[in-house]
């Protein structure tokens, strides 16, 4: 077993980056090797991603998410400042719209207080001093750390930090996993990859790679679709990212107004249920086990009874037009109407498990280890922003 590979990771996502550089950081010697079925590095989640730079108050402060957001996001930004790569700090506003959110509000406020980020809780008559273009009802949350940052640029830097520290990237080669003999085993082209441990972060694909292991047989995905349109600025634009309070019970933070890194605006996502995990558009072609898997978690979430799905799609299906798109930003911000010229900016897919069980749409990150294997199941949003201490913590666990 000497000459194997120490660690095979799957995926080059910016987790999968980040699990490779904390394996090395920790120990040089390790021969440390990323497959990616790509033929290039970011074409999917963490390419696609907003590109906001997250504080970190959304989450349960017992979750994964708030133990890795808020230094993720000091890193991230570090990792900018410091590589002169691109970084806005805009900071974000949360409005609210009537009283009930108000209290819904207050009690984001309380969690993220909980989780010690940098938040304020304002009034009303204080949003002009900070965001003029929005409105809201008698309070708002104040975040300054919130940024927006450069997707692709963080890719690249991860990739070549990765490779220095003497990684190896291998693209376009999909992996299959089998368990033989008492181990886990990686394949490509049905010839075998000797390893010595396999980390699984296929990103929308590591729930088919774990199944097929029996690991994780009580998720299914449910790919959500992510809309957004871009315009340019104008004399009204805002100036920090605006937010509506995010619902009750859906792990979606709603249609909002982010800012590109060149200042323009930028309205979305929607949350459209799809049946392909790289579905970026309706007319795109699904595989019939990507189909069967997404109905399967449809109905999940229908049995289970906590989510209204058909309300779901009612709601964000009209959302692909851009005239409804805007309407749902005016809540936040009424001047939105004067922007024209709307175009399409490319859409991501938040692949999302549902717990087969409960109908539970799952809303922390989820790890499994089965023998020589350690599987990431579950890392969607903040996954972008937690990513560099998650990937310690995943790499830490395997050692």
């Amino acid at each position: 077993m000497s000459n194997n590979t120490d660690f095979l990771v799957i995926g080059s996502g910016v987790i999968g980056l980040s699990i490779g550089i904390a394996l090395l950081e920790s120990k040089p010697s390790l021969k440390v090797i990323i497959f990616e079925k790509e033929k290039d590095l970011g074409r999917h989640a963490s390419g696609r991603n907003s590109g906001v730079i997250h504080a970190g108050f959304y989450y349960s402060p017992d979750s994964l998410k708030a133990k890795f957001c808020a230094n993720g996001n000091r890193e991230l930004k570090k990792i900018c400042q410091e590589n002169g790569l691109p970084l806005r700090e805009t900071g974000k506003v949360v409005v609210t719209s009537s009283t009930d959110q108000v209290e819904r509000l207050e009690a984001l406020f309380k969690r993220g207080i909980e989780n010690k980020i940098d938040l304020e809780l304002l009034n009303a008559s204080q949003l002009k001093r900070i965001e003029p273009a929005a409105k809201t009802h008698e309070k708002f949350l104040w975040s300054p750390t919130t940024a927006v940052g450069d997707p692709e640029s963080i890719i690249k830097y991860l990739s070549s930090r990765f490779k220095k520290l003497g990684g190896v990237i291998a693209v376009g080669q999909r992996i299959e996993i089998r368990e033989s003999k008492g181990l886990i085993r990686a394949f490509t082209l049905n010839k075998e990859i000797p390893a010595n441990q396999i980390i699984n972060s296929g990103g929308v694909h590591a729930n088919q790679l774990a199944r097929s292991i029996g690991v994780g047989t009580e998720f299914a995905c449910l790919p959500f679709m992510g809309l957004y349109r871009v315009a340019e600025k104008i004399a009204f634009s805002p100036k920090t990212l605006i937010y509506p309070v995010p619902h009750p019970i859906n792990p979606f933070l709603g249609v909002h107004i982010t800012l590109t890194l060149e200042g323009d605006i930028k309205i979305g996502p929607t949350a459209i249920p799809l049946f392909g995990r790289e579905q970026y558009s309706i007319r795109s072609g699904v595989d019939f086990s990507e189909f069967k898997d997404s109905l399967r978690a449809m109905w999940s979430m229908v049995r289970g009874g906590e989510y209204d799905l058909p309300e779901i799609l009612r709601d964000e299906v009209p959302k692909v037009i851009t005239k409804r798109l805007v309407k749902d930003v005016q809540r936040l911000v009424p001047g939105i109407n004067m922007v024209g010229n709307w175009h399409k900016n490319k859409p991501g897919i938040r692949a999302q498990l549902v717990n087969i069980n409960s109908g539970r749409l799952e809303q922390d990150f989820i790890v499994r280890r089965h023998l020589n294997s350690t599987h990431v199941l579950n890392a969607v949003s903040p996954g972008w922003t937690s990513a560099l201490p998650f990937g310690r913590w995943v790499a830490e666990s395997v050692q």
